[in-house]
């Protein structure tokens, strides 16, 4: 078994009961687990120490990284925003089939994998590099509940908007002081069977649904995704019953995406989701009478796409994890008949990264090339700077008839950034990152949004199309 050093400080926990014989009720997700001096709660980052709930994961995190808002499986809040996404360690669930097992189960998790962070940090990271979002995600934020309502409420001090990713089996207590600071709400439903819940996520169905409403009701940017896990939810009748739940509690307007499902953790007996059952569950939502049903983790559909609800005009063009604003206007109008496109914009727009044409001529950079292969389209870039003064980065996509302009990443000495690639149109090949002497980089293969990668590209996989490393070997 690993160290684990992570898990030495505890962190004064907020939601906590104090009951007789110094046992402390934790009321942050439904299971509300009653925990006895010196154990651990189901989450396993949350324990009695001394007879007071402790945090152990509060500023504990996988590594800051920048990614885009369609990561998050949220398509219509400022399409193509960049984002800093933020995961820790830890879960209120343990799927069967979780992407993100390797930090989500504590049990799991190596030093080595673990980063340290306080809120300002956060917030700088988020600041230096011109990131107008910072989203709470990967494992789930529920557990890292006091590390996200503080960290959130600074970064709203400083203009920067809020997005919460999560499973949202969470108590109502803990969803009251998440309102105040989270802006959007993507909400990850795994299906509306009470046994498939019960069996699947080892939770239960009700606090969820009750929970996505509460934050609707609330007049917060709400986004709704399933799971489409092959030959046990990719059906038809999922399809009808989330869209049923999204048309009866939220409204027709929500954006509601099913997803693409890749065989993981204790799940890997199967094969990904067929493409033809998502858009059959696609074609379910749109009958039914959801104005915006679209597809995640799938390339070369017109699935991802928006058009207008109203006029059909093309409003937004997808590519992966890439957006191109076509049609709607700063407002979130329709731009051909000005019907509300139900889109969000932050206001003055989001900034941009500058690029250069060609690398400086002088620079002494060393160069690493990744090639897109099978469903492997997206790639996590890590890199260092070792050195003592600041450094500049260049990265580009490379394509068929050429490469793209270098985009160009300022690193502070001994800055360590983390960012994703991802695949942005039919003919692209693959990345280029060109890093000088003091600077050292890694690459990490991403299989579906929301996987966080924790071993390097060149460590190769089990199989590419299916399975990502490291693969879960059941241990006692």
């Amino acid at each position: 078994m690993a160290d684990k050093k992570w898990q030495e400080v505890g962190y004064p926990a907020r939601l906590e009961e104090r009951l007789p014989d110094d046992v402390v009720r934790c009321h942050l997700s439904p299971r509300n687990c009653r925990i006895r001096p010196g154990q651990h709660g189901f989450c396993m980052v949350r324990a009695n120490r001394d007879g007071r709930l402790v945090s152990l994961n509060y500023g504990r995190s996988v590594h800051a990284t920048e990614e885009t808002i369609e990561t998050e499986a949220v398509f219509h809040y400022e399409p193509g925003a960049r984002i800093l996404s933020m995961g820790n360690i830890g879960c209120m669930l343990n799927c069967d089939y979780c992407h993100n097992w390797k930090t989500s189960q504590a049990r799991y998790v190596e030093d080595k994998d673990v980063y340290y962070y306080t809120p300002e940090q956060v917030v700088d990271i988020a600041k230096r590099h011109n990131i107008s979002v910072i989203s709470w995600t990967y494992n789930d934020p529920v557990v890292w509940h006091e590390f996200v309502v503080e960290t959130a409420a600074l970064a709203k001090e400083a203009g920067i908007v809020n997005l919460y990713k999560s499973a949202f089996f969470i108590s109502e207590e803990a969803i009251d002081e998440l309102i105040p600071v989270i802006d959007i709400f993507s909400v990850s439903i795994k299906s509306i069977d009470p046994k498939y819940y019960r069996k699947i996520t080892k939770g239960w169905l009700e606090p969820v649904l009750d929970g996505t409403a509460k934050v609707y009701q609330a007049g917060k940017h709400v986004e709704v995704s399933t799971l489409m896990v092959t030959d046990l939810s990719d059906n038809e009748k999922t399809a009808h019953d989330i869209g049923a739940f999204v048309l009866d509690r939220l409204g027709p307007e929500v954006p509601t995406h099913y997803v693409r499902f890749h065989p993981d953790y204790k799940m890997t007996n199967t094969i990904r989701t067929p493409i033809d059952r998502l858009e059959a569950a696609r074609r379910v939502g749109l009958d039914m009478g959801l104005r915006h049903v679209y597809l995640g983790n799938v390339y070369d559909t017109e699935s991802t796409n928006t058009r207008c609800h109203s006029c059909g005009e093309l409003q937004i063009t997808r590519y992966g994890l890439n957006a191109n604003i076509l049609a709607v206007n700063e407002q979130g109008k329709c731009t051909k008949c000005g019907a509300d496109a139900n889109i969000k914009r932050i206001p003055g727009g989001v900034a941009t990264q500058s690029t250069v044409a060609e690398l400086p001529a002088a620079a002494d950079l060393e160069t690493a090339t990744f090639d897109w292969y099978g469903d492997v389209r997206a790639l996590h870039v890590q890199i260092r700077n070792d050195g003592t003064e600041t450094q500049r980065i260049y990265h580009r996509r490379n394509r068929g008839t050429g490469g793209t302009p270098w985009t160009v990443l300022e690193l502070q000495p001994k800055e360590s950034y983390r960012f994703i690639a991802a695949k942005s149109s039919l003919d692209e090949r693959g990345v280029a990152v060109a890093v000088p002497p003091t600077c050292t980089s890694s690459l990490h293969q991403v299989f579906d949004r929301a996987h966080f990668p924790t071993t390097e590209a060149d460590s190769g996989s089990l199989n590419a199309d299916v399975t990502p490393l490291p693969l879960f070997e059941a241990r006692g």
